[in-house]
């Protein structure tokens, strides 16, 4: 079904049915009711706080032994905020984070090759979100912070990141 077909399917709904069509849709689908949750009560901070509980859990667990280390938690935070209309600041913040955990877990363990081209993608990532949102000023100091651990430490594809940096000007 098309957009204009939608709207014209919409317009001839009396009130009544679209209120129930609402429902059914937020009863039915957890994306439609996470959104609404989201919308009517956007605690923005308490999920930002979750998301970094659970990310910092994967590097340094408090239940089990072993660390999983895996990007994908962070990445799939990111993108759900990002679909959510999580403020930007936000969403960097959470980006952020995720790199400096990382990189403080790096300096306790011998990570694998592929750790070292995750983060590079998560700080692509990171510089090009802050860069389309305007919001350089509020993270300049953790971003070069982090580009400076990367250097330091002598990690892989430390050229890279640097090409990574250059998007911010």
């Amino acid at each position: 079904m098309s957009k204009r077909a939608l709207k014209t399917y919409l317009a001839e709904l009396n009130k009544k049915a679209l209120e129930a069509q609402v429902m059914e849709l937020y009863e039915k689908f957890p994306d439609v009711k996470t959104y609404y949750n989201f919308a009517f009560n956007p605690k923005e901070d308490k999920l930002v706080q979750e998301a970094k509980s659970k990310i910092s859990n994967e590097y340094f667990p408090l239940k089990r032994k072993r660390p999983k280390a895996r990007r994908s938690v962070a990445q799939k935070y990111i993108k759900h905020f990002i679909k959510l209309g999580v403020e930007s600041t936000m969403v960097a913040d959470v980006m952020c984070f995720n790199l400096e955990i990382a990189q403080t877990f790096a300096l306790e363990r011998n990570v694998p090759d592929a750790f070292y081209k995750s983060m590079l993608n998560s700080f692509t990532e990171m510089t090009t979100f802050i860069s389309q949102h305007g919001i350089l000023e509020e993270f300049k100091y953790r971003i070069v912070k982090i580009y400076e651990h990367v250097q330091n430490e002598d990690w892989l594809y430390k050229e890279e990141f640097s090409r990574s940096l250059d998007i911010l000007e």
